[in-house]
């Protein structure tokens, strides 16, 4: 793959095997495939006045128990990065790997000296002192939690500025870093809220620190970012008080089965555990160009993880999806 190539692209994608976009089975997307209910007619909402996000916020605030003054909304968490290596205009960042790509950019674009851990590996080796911390929590491509208390503490007393990535911890039961909050003033965590609210085309992410940091960041930001569409979409997904127990629930029952006709095939050489609604597989005398080769006929598509740090060709991401489209890749298979 492109070294900045994402999973998800699923125009490109109909384009190349020319068919509809609604016909492909897109697998290379870790975007939640149950979808919350919304109560809202967009044709109501007034549009002619600017945008305010009182109402957003709290929500966001309450689901996340932390004051309003300790988040900031972006168009996206990838936005939310950028801003933030940009802000913090350090010269060091530590990036546990593999991990979202746009971190290596982001460092990259902002002249940061990046030191890479391979935190399968060697999760437990030492940073430098004053490093900018990226942990992705739980982990991507792999879906993995980590309990990471120990090397928060360790992180702690190197003085590092910490970046906790929790863009797919809804899906799990664990608890936030967010309890760190309270203790250490260097910390930040970022949550995005497309990712388990169904709604990739919605660009909303939230940063979430303590206020004096929150307060730094919100002088240098615009006044607007979210749109009056994105901002009552998330409203209205986040009243659907069923939703989080529901979607737990089906994603559960489904990542069994994706394990169990992954567990199946011949083609599978190794079915790492995850805790996020996709999995990482290590495929068995075929590589990931050839694998997706193999599954364009049944137009699924998956994400080839080989621009990953650490990771080669022989390593694909199957997100969970619903049971039709898990039936078709069985067949498949």
């Amino acid at each position: 793959m492109d070294k900045q190539q994402h999973g998800g692209n699923i125009t490109a994608f109909a384009q190349n095997i020319n068919c509809s976009v609604d016909e492909v089975i897109d697998l290379s997307s870790n975007i939640n495939s149950v979808k919350p209910h919304i109560s809202i007619d967009f044709n109501t909402l007034n549009i002619s006045a600017y945008p305010n996000y009182e109402k957003l916020e709290n929500a966001i605030a309450q689901l996340y128990n932390v004051e309003r003054s300790q988040l900031e909304l972006f168009n996206g968490a990838t936005t939310a990065i950028y801003t933030l290596f940009r802000e913090l205009n350090l010269n060091h960042c530590t990036l546990y790997a593999p991990l979202y790509l746009e971190y290596e950019k982001s460092a990259q674009l902002n002249n940061y000296t990046i030191e890479y851990i391979n935190r399968v590996k060697e999760i437990n080796k030492e940073v430098k002192e004053n490093s900018f911390v990226v942990f992705v929590n739980p982990s991507t491509p792999d879906g993995k939690f980590y309990d990471i208390d120990k090397l928060i503490n360790k992180w702690i007393e190197k003085g590092c500025t910490i970046l906790i990535d929790e863009s797919f911890l809804d899906f799990t039961p664990f608890n936030s870093a967010i309890e760190h909050l309270k203790s250490y003033n260097k910390l930040y965590i970022l949550k995005s809220m497309t990712k388990f609210y169904s709604s990739a085309g919605i660009r909303i992410g939230a940063l979430l620190s303590n206020s004096t940091n929150i307060a730094k960041i919100k002088k240098q930001e615009p006044l607007w970012k979210i749109s009056q569409f994105d901002s009552h979409y998330l409203q209205s997904a986040l009243k659907d008080k069923n939703f989080i127990k529901t979607s737990n629930k089906i994603n559960s029952t489904n990542k069994i089965y994706l394990t169990t006709l992954l567990k199946s095939s011949s083609l599978i050489n190794k079915i790492y555990p995850s805790d996020a609604n996709f999995i990482m597989v290590k495929l068995h005398k075929i590589n990931a160009e050839q694998f997706q080769e193999k599954l364009l006929p049944y137009k699924i598509m998956i994400r080839d993880c080989s621009n990953f740090k650490f990771l080669d060709n022989s390593f694909v991401r199957i997100a969970v999806k619903g049971r039709e489209a898990l039936k078709i890749l069985e067949r498949a298979l």
